[in-house]
């Protein structure tokens, strides 16, 4: 299928969902990453759809191809980012455990003074049960969120994949964007070519233009 505008194009749409989820992740009240990784995250989540339309709007299938490997790889390191960020998050877990063990601690030690305070639940206690509801909550949203992306910067890299593929076994190797009456021209010489090797094929093997066409 031919597409006149790189926003028609099925990969770029898909990756700026992938840059619109990102932004959404990193926006999150719940992200906890540093500055730094913020911004290379969404530089990199941007970079993937900004090159499919630089190189889409460039005038040489060589060009868009180049476009293509540099966003293939703006979309494996979007992915790759988003591992090390599932990998922290699930650290949560652990953390959950220890906030456990603590509110468990500090609610053993409160029976030992409810004859000198009304509410046998110290403050300590109510701080870390609240920390633990927090990261209950937030936890199972932010993996979602980051699987979700994973599986769209994945796909986005097949989809790019495919593309450059097919560009590199096109045999059109100049200008991408022909206009109509080139591409007529084009087919028809793919056509002449055609029949006259058809007719090549019907003659006698020691034929004369046989043996010009095998350089004899």
């Amino acid at each position: 299928m031919t597409y006149a505008r790189f926003e028609e194009v099925p990969v770029w749409q898909d990756a700026m969902r992938l840059a619109e989820g990102v932004y959404e992740l990193t926006e999150n009240r719940q992200w906890s990453g540093n500055r730094s990784l913020r911004d290379q995250i969404e530089r990199a989540a941007l970079s993937v759809s900004n090159n499919i339309a630089e190189g889409f709007e460039r005038g040489t299938t060589k060009e868009l191809l180049a476009f293509l490997y540099i966003a293939r790889g703006s979309a494996g390191e979007v992915r790759s980012m988003l591992c090390f960020i599932e990998r922290r998050y699930g650290d949560l877990r652990f953390e959950i455990s220890n906030l456990k063990s603590k509110a468990a601690d500090q609610k053993a030690k409160s029976t030992n003074f409810k004859s000198q305070i009304s509410n046998p639940k110290s403050i300590e206690s109510t701080d870390l049960k609240s920390g633990i509801s927090n990261l209950k909550s937030s936890v199972p949203d932010l993996q979602s969120q980051i699987s979700n992306l994973k599986s769209l910067a994945e796909s986005c890299s097949r989809q790019l994949r495919a593309w450059a593929d097919h560009l590199q076994n096109s045999e059109i190797t100049g200008q991408r964007h022909l206009n109509q009456k080139t591409k007529n021209r084009y087919v028809a010489q793919k056509e002449v070519q055609a029949f006259e090797q058809e007719l090549l094929d019907h003659l006698p093997p020691d034929h004369p233009l046989r043996k010009a066409r095998r350089g004899i």
